[in-house]
């Protein structure tokens, strides 16, 4: 997996602009079923939008943006607010949506 350049991730936070969040992060924390549903979302529209609801504390929510980016295997390109922004490419070429510059 390639790291994302800043222009790279600038691209995909433009195209996740209009997305409305799919996963929203509670007090459970970081749970098995809930990095299920990201690797779901992930696989389906390869760009994705977490919600952080009971974690407002910045620190904590980089802390676990970066362990449910390490946990699904995709890149996080961006943390705006309370919103977290995952990309990771379609493993099949045809299935691919997004083009990264």
């Amino acid at each position: 997996m390639k790291k994302l350049k800043g222009s790279q991730k600038k691209y995909l936070r433009g195209i996740a602009h209009n997305l409305k969040p799919s996963i929203f992060l509670g007090q459970k924390g970081l749970t098995e079923n809930f990095i299920n549903e990201v690797e779901n979302g992930l696989n389906a529209l390869e760009l994705i939008k977490v919600k952080f609801i009971d974690f407002k504390e910045k620190k904590t929510k980089i802390t676990f943006a970066e362990k449910i980016a390490q946990n699904t295997n995709s890149h996080l390109a961006g943390l705006i607010g309370h919103i977290a922004i995952y990309y990771r490419e379609h493993k099949d070429p045809e299935k691919r949506k997004i083009k990264v510059p």
